[in-house]
């Protein structure tokens, strides 16, 4: 089982369900995660998987097993997961089109929250691609939008 799934809710079990109908494979941990305990997904487009880095999450949360759910270190980590697997999913949502961006976040006036410029200027700097990081770290707090955007344009 995937350790991440303890951390999600509803919209979020639904965004995996959707990753996964849209031919995309979910793995956790793999060795793209070492690139930095800063990075907590990925997508391997080509692969058609998306890598959910649970273990960079924990350490950044300070979660531990020993401490009971509820806590702040297991808030902490749960909200980088879900954020997470929400920015991933917008990604496969842009490869669903034609690996373009959606707009939605231009066309709605979403704005990227400023404390998240840091992660937002360390993805650009691994992959390049600055539309698409801006509309995924502009959206990836909003499950509702994530949802429909795959159903969208994934179905």
């Amino acid at each position: 089982m995937l350790e991440f799934i303890l951390f999600l809710n509803s919209h979020e079990e639904k965004i995996v369900d959707l990753i996964q109908k849209a031919g995309y494979q979910i793995e956790e941990n793999t060795p793209l995660c070492l690139l930095g305990d800063e990075f907590f997904g990925f997508l391997q487009k080509t692969k058609r998987k998306v890598v959910i880095c649970t273990e960079n999450a924990k350490k950044y949360g300070g979660y531990k097993f020993s401490k009971p759910q509820g806590t702040d270190e297991s808030l902490i980590t749960g909200r980088m997961l879900r954020r997470a697997i929400r920015h991933e999913a917008i990604h496969v949502a842009q490869e669903c089109n034609n690996g373009e961006v959606l707009n939605f976040a231009k066309e709605n006036n979403i704005k990227m929250s400023p404390y998240k410029l840091n992660a937002f200027k360390g993805s650009v700097e691994l992959v390049g691609q600055e539309e698409k990081e801006y509309e995924a770290y502009s959206l990836e707090d909003r499950p509702r939008y994530v949802i429909s955007l795959l159903e969208k344009y994934c179905f």
